[in-house]
């Protein structure tokens, strides 16, 4: 055994020898490094990617169907790529160019020399020989048709096919292939010649499509329409021959006419479109195709509605209006109708995407001021606000129909929009806590810190896009939802802006509390289902709808913008209109233009008669004072029993009932000083501030006005009947200068609880003048600071300072 093992050893050690000797001779050095290189040339001789050429952008609906595209960066229409080949191409491209294409391995020598044949017969190329692989080759390359070139394609598809398998191939060639003018690939192709994608296309529009790239120039409008019939007619016979259709298909299929004149891609979603390109050129991930979430149909309806519209509004030469419809659940965008589409008129600059574009929002952030005062504990959903002249730090906000209430409930001031209220809850609230929460719930158009826009921001003083807006409302309707399916918690990611593809799902992580909760949600949707707005009472009942909405109208300074966006449990829909240049037009407000199309795309809807339901978890049953809204006094007799959200517990108790004393006869307020105790009558009462007083008894026939102090009775210092409403102590003032160059004057407004009482006016300590009944004085205070006082006939006293501005 050891012997052999030896002489093994010592044959091994020989053949190393020899072979060390064999390969250290010059020719065979070389053979191997020639062959080495051959290998890695071989292997790498594929460029890196193979196609590099730039692709359309194309967007497609839920259902896959082409809503718009744009040509490439190098004005050819080519699609990216699409993984899936048609069927019929693939039957049609493999018996027309290559039938051994499933079984050769990328070269066909039976071809190629049949080519060579006929090429010498002809004495003139007329057969290539190529495989589809080679061709593929070829288009990667851009390789002009020379010997060399022809072998290198073979040697280059032999590589290709140990990297592809035979359809990634076959999808490679479908879409790289030209096929004609500035059409580049089956897909392109199929709409620019046929308005349809190819899965749909005929055995005889597919056969036509088969051909072209074996000689594009055929489709030119008005030529070579016979040669292009006549070679889609051979491979018809041909396929039928193979038995891949039979006669009567083959038949029926010569009857079809030949791609002639390139047809228009549809144009559905233009500026969805536009920034769909935006947001890749921006963020380059993933090819330039997308797979929206729009319905096709809905949007062409969407589009019609606003074009009937537009044609209205142009006669008061206003041109632009958009739309937008998501679905609540996931925020996915069902319609974006950017604006409308007129690229044959630049007056109209219907190219303006006005979803995404920061406008002023006018009263449409009140519902959101209101659910965070709810969310806050700060009213409960019918707490009376203010509705009186006001003037905070310079700013004079006004109603739209320069009207006062008084006091409204703020369920009714956020459903007739009136804007002192809500520039009044703000004041409350906060501007900065507000702009926090803004940003919070995705607005990301407020560029400037939040002083820069002040109380002006909940009637319009910044910016937003209808993208966000409508997102932001989605997000509340989302978020009741969830209430019920959460089990009574809350995911913060359903606050999120609106999306255009349809969004991945993910496992929600559930927390105690939200941004806002549920009870606080659901009565701000309740209060936008009042409809009533302020001056057009008339005007809500043409906008009866089959399903319940709560909705909301915004109208920007100076007639610029109207907006509406209404809520349903499963969709939002929005609605611009305006000029895209701020023009402001008379008549241009959120109830007359943009109102009139929301409740048209609603009624395209598919109707849902469920409502929200109350999240009674998130809300606790309270006595509520009927007559101001608030939690019950003690001195409030008239009391509702209602939900409201938990935060209602620590809302202000009734501030306006309180205890009086009264005169046996009930005509006098009394006090202990010139009234025995026994002969005193006390009595709750509802007693509002004088200014409050003086604007809602003209309004409200029930309120009864508290009685005045018997004359030998001295009446306590709190209980002053007498008000300035305008101006508020501290305010600075602005007077205009006239037409005539003189300055004009200041309309000072005052209230008194007694009717008939006389006031006597001093400015500065000097009679300026008196009233009866109806309390205002014009006076022409000069510039710089200024006392005002106010004596009533009783010797009731009030003072104010203010100052007058120069400039």
């Amino acid at each position: 055994m050891t012997t052999f093992v030896s002489s093994f050893s010592v044959l091994v050690r020989s053949g190393l020898s020899r072979v060390k000797i064999y390969i250290k001779k010059p020719k065979v050095i070389i053979i191997l490094a020639f062959s080495v290189a051959l290998i890695v040339l071989f292997w790498f001789c594929l460029p890196k990617p193979l196609f590099n050429s730039p692709t359309s952008y194309v967007i497609d609906d839920a259902e896959g169907q082409l809503l718009g595209a744009a040509i490439a960066s190098d004005g050819q229409w080519r699609f990216p790529p699409n993984a899936e080949v048609p069927e019929k191409f693939r039957q049609c491209i493999i018996s027309f160019e290559d039938k051994r294409f499933m079984h050769h391995p990328g070269f066909d020598a039976l071809a190629f020399g049949r080519a060579i044949r006929q090429n010498m017969r002809s004495k003139k190329v007329t057969s290539g020989g190529s495989t589809i692989t080679m061709q593929v080759i070829r288009l990667a390359t851009r390789h002009k048709r020379t010997i060399w070139n022809k072998l290198s394609e073979i040697f280059m598809a032999l590589r290709l096919e140990l990297s592809y398998n035979k359809n990634e191939i076959l999808s490679l060639y479908a879409s790289n292939a030209p096929f004609g003018s500035n059409v580049i690939g089956l897909d392109a192709a199929s709409w620019r010649y046929f308005g349809r994608s190819p899965d749909k296309l005929s055995w005889g529009e597919m056969a036509a499509m088969a051909v072209l790239p074996n000689s594009p120039s055929l489709v030119h409008p008005g030529k070579n329409r016979s040669i292009l019939l006549k070679k889609r007619n051979l491979l018809l016979y041909k396929l039928y021959k193979q038995g891949v259709i039979d006669s009567t298909t083959a038949a029926l299929a010569k009857f079809e006419p030949v791609p002639d004149r390139p047809l228009a891609l549809p144009q559905l979603a233009p500026h969805l479109l536009e920034r769909f390109k935006a947001d890749h050129q921006s963020n380059t991930y993933g090819d330039t195709r997308i797979k929206t979430s729009i319905r096709s149909a809905l949007q062409q309806q969407v589009n019609d509605i606003l074009e009937r519209h537009h044609q209205v509004l142009k006669a008061n030469d206003i041109n632009n209006i958009a739309a937008i419809v998501l679905d609540v659940e996931t925020g996915a965008t069902l319609a974006y109708a950017g604006n409308i589409s007129h690229p044959e008129d630049p007056e109209m600059e219907s190219d303006v995407d006005v979803v995404n574009a920061p406008r002023s929002p006018g009263s449409t952030l009140k519902p959101l001021l209101y659910a965070n005062m709810l969310h806050d504990g700060l009213l409960l959903p019918n707490s009376l606000m203010p509705d009186i002249p006001t003037q905070i730090a310079g700013y004079h906000p006004e109603n739209f129909d320069l009207g006062y209430d008084g006091a409204v409930p703020a369920s009714r001031a956020l459903s007739r929009s009136l804007n002192v209220p809500a520039v009044k809850m703000l004041q409350q609230f906060k501007y900065e806590r507000f702009y926090d929460f803004l940003q919070k719930a995705g607005i990301t158009t407020l560029k400037k810190p939040a002083d820069h826009y002040g109380l002006s921001l909940i009637l319009g003083g910044g910016e937003n896009t209808l993208w966000e807006l409508s997102g932001a409302y989605a997000d509340m309707a989302r978020v009741l939802n969830h209430y019920t399916k959460y089990n009574g918690k809350y995911d913060p990611a359903d606050y999120h802006n609106p999306v255009y593809s349809f969004p991945s799902t993910k496992k929600p992580e559930l927390e105690r509390s939200g941004l806002l909760d549920a009870g606080s949600i659901y009565y701000t949707l309740q209060a936008m289902e009042e409809v009533m707005r302020p001056g057009e009472e008339m005007l809500w009942q043409q906008f009866s709808s089959s399903q319940r909405v709560a909705w909301k109208t915004g109208t920007s300074f100076g007639f610029r913008d109207g907006w509406a966006i209404g809520i349903s449990p499963k969709y939002v829909v929005g609605v611009w209109v305006g000029n895209t240049d701020g023009e402001g037009k008379p008549g241009l407000t959120g109830i007359n233009t943009a109102a009139p199309a929301l409740f048209e795309i609603f009624r395209l809807l598919p109707v849902t008669r469920d409502w929200f339901e109350m999240p009674v978890g998130e809300m606790v049953k309270i006595k509520v004072c009927h007559q101001s809204g608030y939690r019950a006094g003690e001195y409030c007799e008239d009391t509702d029993e209602m939900w409201v959200p938990k935060s209602g517990l620590k809302a202000p108790v009734c501030p306006y009932h309180q205890l009086v004393h009264l005169s046996k006869d009930g005509k006098w307020q009394v006090t202990g000083n010139c009234v025995p105790p026994d002969e005193i009558v006390n009595k709750k009462w509802f007693v509002l501030p004088p200014s409050m007083e003086y604007y809602y008894k003209t309004k409200n026939y029930q309120y009864h006005v508290l009685p005045p102090f018997r004359p030998d009775c001295v009446q306590a210092e709190s209980a002053n009947p007498m008000e300035i409403i305008y101006p508020k102590d501290g305010a600075k003032i602005y007077v205009p200068l006239e037409a005539d160059g003189n300055r004009g004057k200041v309309i000072f407004n005052a209230a008194h609880r007694q009717a008939g009482v006389k006031i006597f006016w001093h400015l500065d300590d000097k009679y300026a003048g008196e009233t009866k009944d109806f309390h205002q004085l014009a006076l022409n205070p000069s510039p710089g600071k200024h006392t005002l006082t106010l004596v009533d006939g009783n010797g009731n006293t009030v003072h104010i300072s203010f100052e007058i501005l120069a400039k």
